[in-house]
């Protein structure tokens, strides 16, 4: 009978093969969504969920270039914040640590005055 050393498990914490929204997150997000929509002012979205970073785009319509992204980069939790919110023009509009504070940045766009 030979003796065989114990096999090493794999680091207990696996990086994830795809970063996704989770519930809560994407609860805030539709809830923007569906005001903006309810307004008029967006029409359609898409999702991207890739290894480093998930994608929120939202489009006037469906075959234009997005209006907005809504980006979550994980590895930029404990520096300036993972969440951004990225304009037409690729100029990062307001990004931090909380979603619902970022998003407001996209809620003031739905607030006009009244003539």
């Amino acid at each position: 009978m030979t003796v065989q050393p114990p096999t090493p498990f794999r680091s207990a914490i696996a990086p994830p093969e795809q970063v996704a929204f989770d519930r809560a997150e994407l609860g805030a997000i539709l809830g923007l969504y569906g005001r903006m929509v309810a307004a008029g002012e967006w029409r359609d979205y898409a999702m991207s969920f890739l290894r480093d970073m998930a994608v929120f785009s939202v489009f006037r319509r469906a075959t234009e270039h997005p209006l907005y992204r809504i980006e979550k980069h994980p590895r930029l939790r404990q520096r300036q914040g993972m969440y951004a919110v990225i304009g037409m023009d690729g100029q990062v509009l307001k990004r931090g640590h909380d979603l619902p504070a970022v998003l407001r940045i996209l809620e003031r766009k739905l607030i006009r005055p009244v003539d």
